[in-house]
């Protein structure tokens, strides 16, 4: 893979948030930018809307020539407001569709081939260059060592195992505890053959939320970014 070109000086303050599934990344950047007032990009969105177009398809996943066929034409955009969240391939607006059982089940198979990454992590930095935003809160997995390396702010997100499936298995309601922190094990130990999403890259900012609820977490995630950019 390519080494990411240094991020220009006219970009938008970009704040790179990584972390494992479970960990809060989704909500708690999206609710950061809306106070910071940033803009807010969910990186996972681009692999479930990938996956999504390989189904819609007919093909399969785990087969990397078809995720790879399935580049071609690949129509996407999302929105980066963090109250106006859409996402759309080509004419279709996918915004649920991606987060249906059958895309979550496959969209490890779509993440884990190395041109679908190459390919989207242009994409994500383009998208940052053209928001017209002050800032935007890039959250997902390897953007701190990889898609943005140099942003000005580096953020790892954790919780424990524990507290990340009991977080997961409230949000996904009739869903049986037990089942939700297998899931949750399967996709990390699949994503870490990919990523390490566990450990924190040298300058990276560790924000551990095992102990912390949402606004707490939310809380440190900005006193991270205004520290760090030296707002008030």
């Amino acid at each position: 893979m390519p080494e990411s070109s240094p991020v220009p000086e006219s970009f938008p303050v970009t704040v790179a948030i990584d972390g494992p599934a479970g960990s809060g990344k989704s909500s708690v950047s999206k609710q950061a930018a809306r106070v910071l007032g940033y803009g807010f990009l969910d990186t996972g969105a681009a692999y479930r809307a990938l996956a999504w177009r390989v189904l819609e398809r007919g093909d399969d996943t785990a087969e990397a020539d078809a995720v790879v066929r399935a580049l071609d034409g690949f129509d996407y955009a999302i929105s980066l407001d963090p109250d106006d969240h859409w996402v759309r391939v080509g004419d279709v607006f996918v915004t649920d569709d991606i987060r249906e059982p059958r895309v979550s089940a496959a969209v490890s198979g779509v993440a884990r081939v190395p041109e679908v990454r190459e390919r989207v992590n242009v994409l994500f930095r383009a998208l940052v260059a053209a928001s017209g935003s002050a800032g935007v809160i890039v959250e997902g997995r390897d953007i701190t060592t990889v898609v943005f390396p140099d942003a000005p702010v580096r953020i790892l997100l954790t919780a424990s195992p524990e507290v990340r499936a009991a977080r997961r298995s409230a949000e996904l309601t009739g869903e049986d505890a037990a089942a939700v922190a297998e899931a949750l094990h399967r996709r990390d130990a699949s994503d870490s053959k990919v990523v390490d999403f566990l450990t924190a890259a040298p300058g990276v900012v560790v924000v551990d939320s095992t102990e912390l609820d949402f606004d707490r977490t939310v809380d440190a995630v900005i006193d991270v970014v205004r520290t760090a950019t030296g707002e008030n």
